[in-house]
């Protein structure tokens, strides 16, 4: 079969390889989609922890091909979407509840290979049927909507909030639809390109802001601002140090940030301390997506999400390694590799 080799930090591409066989708890997954996210360009850079020679791809689905010999509960047939943090259950942190943080967590498609392949073992316990019925390419978007919708369980938002998200790729315009679904009345966005702050307005901003024409602190929470004195919640979606920096003075007095953007490893930040204590900032990060796929994948199929207007381009595996060794092209939200296009 084709897979995507990432053999070594800078270096990826295409190669034939041996089809995988499924163990006696596994599925086999003919891959219909798998999203590029932006952690496989930091994988690429070497600026996210990974286990070369690997198959890259974490956010994919597709149709089970063959069954475990000690799987119930699928069959050769079935669509199915992959929660890719497949954890120990056995450390202190799998025991507490908190298996995003599992000491001996291993993803597919980073430590094991991943989907951007004609096929993909995945684990049983790990996979999620489908509708049968649903666009192939949607089941791709059930991982980054499951660690978006982690990052809205952990940010508290209540009905007639207020909201600000920094940064428009996908995880910014998932977490304005699901701000909006939780009942948040104000729902702010700040990016630099205008394609994206106008379908953010589509899907449910309530207003955008262009940080290369307008200071982000005022425009959104100065005196005359679109909330003065800052919003309920601040999502960090962008994962670079301006808009980090930026979070931390949009909220207000006793507000809550969100860090859900990744940021490449070893970047560093500036806050005030006395600032976060005087305000009494709440500050949490928001890693993975515990206990959400599933609800994502519910979320998906009902429709209640937008997932077509995301979708920038489609592209055979022969261009994927291409797509993920260079910068997202302007106005680019989600690149889906389809090993089916011609």
């Amino acid at each position: 079969m084709r897979a995507v080799r990432l053999e070594a930090v800078g270096s990826i591409g295409l190669q034939d390889v041996g089809k995988p066989i499924a163990g006696p708890d596994d599925l086999l997954v003919r891959i219909e989609a798998c999203g590029v996210c932006g952690t496989d360009r930091h994988l690429f850079h070497g600026e996210f922890p990974c286990r070369p020679p690997v198959t890259p791809g974490h956010e994919f689905s597709g149709i089970v091909e063959a069954v475990g010999a000690d799987v119930s509960g699928f069959c050769v047939g079935d669509r199915v979407t992959g929660d890719p943090n497949i954890a120990c259950g056995r450390c202190v942190h799998c025991h507490a509840g908190r298996v995003n943080l599992c000491s001996n967590l291993s993803a597919i498609g980073i430590h094991r290979d991943g989907g951007f392949a004609d096929y993909v073992v995945l684990p049983h316990k790990q996979a999620f049927i489908l509708p049968a019925g649903l666009n192939p390419l949607h089941g791709a978007f059930c991982e980054p909507l499951g660690c978006c919708l982690h990052g809205v369980d952990l940010a508290g938002i209540r009905p007639g909030g207020s909201v600000a998200v920094l940064g428009g790729g996908v995880i910014g315009l998932l977490t304005v639809q699901l701000a909006r679904l939780a009942g948040a009345t104000t729902i702010i966005l700040s990016t630099r390109q205008a394609s994206r702050r106008a379908l953010a307005e589509e899907l449910g901003a309530t207003s955008t802001v262009d940080p290369t024409a307008a200071d982000v602190i005022y425009a959104i929470s100065g005196p005359s601002g679109l909330a003065p004195g800052g919003v309920d919640v601040v999502f960090e979606c962008a994962g670079v140090k301006e808009t980090v920096e930026q979070s931390m003075r949009l909220a207000r007095a006793g507000g809550t940030v969100v860090i859900v953007g990744v940021t490449p490893q070893g970047m560093k930040a500036e806050f005030e301390p006395f600032d976060l204590l005087f305000r009494e900032l709440k500050v949490v990060g928001s890693f993975l997506n515990p206990f959400t796929h599933r609800r994502a994948a519910d979320l998906i199929a009902s429709g209640a999400i937008e997932i077509d207007r995301l979708i920038s381009r489609q592209v055979p595996l022969e261009e994927a390694a291409d797509v993920i060794a260079n910068p997202p092209a302007p106005g680019e939200v989600k690149v889906l590799v389809v090993p089916g296009l011609a």
